[in-house]
C-alpha cells in the first residue's frame, strides 16, 4: 500500500464533482454518460493512490469494476442483498442496466490512458 497525493487529490476532487453530479443534475448526458465516464477515471485514480499498478492494469481494472457494476445492475444486484431500498446504495451502485453505459466507461478507460501518456512524455 501506498499513498500518492496527486491522485488522492484528483479522486477526491472527481469524488465531489460525482456527489454534486447525484445531488443536483437531472438530465439526459451529464448524470447517466459524463457521471458514468467520471467515475471510471475516479477508480482509477483511487487505485493509483493506494497501490503500485500501472496505467494499464489500472485503467483496466477500473473498466472491468465498471462493467461488474453494469451487470449488477441488470442482475438486480441490490435486491439480493436487501439495499434497494437504501437511497445511497442506488446512488452509488445505480438502479438501471444500459448497454450505452459500456462506452462511457470504455471513454474513461481511454481518457485516463490518453492523458497519462500525454503527462509522461519527456
Amino acid at each position: 500500500m501506498r499513498l500518492h497525493r496527486g491522485y488522492a487529490l484528483l479522486a477526491l476532487a472527481l469524488f465531489l464533482v460525482e456527489v454534486l453530479i447525484a445531488l443536483f443534475v437531472r438530465d439526459n448526458f451529464v448524470r447517466p454518460y459524463l457521471g458514468d465516464t467520471i467515475a471510471v477515471i475516479l477508480v482509477y485514480a483511487g487505485l493509483r493512490t493506494a497501490f503500485r499498478i500501472g496505467r494499464i492494469p489500472a485503467a483496466a481494472t477500473a473498466f472491468l469494476v465498471a462493467v461488474a457494476i453494469e451487470f449488477g445492475q441488470y442482475f438486480r444486484i441490490l435486491d439480493w442483498i436487501g439495499l434497494a431500498d437504501n437511497r445511497i446504495a442506488r446512488i452509488v451502485l445505480g438502479t438501471g442496466f444500459a448497454v450505452e453505459d459500456f462506452f462511457a466507461y470504455a471513454a474513461g478507460a481511454l481518457i485516463v490512458l490518453a492523458v497519462e501518456a500525454v503527462r509522461s512524455k519527456p
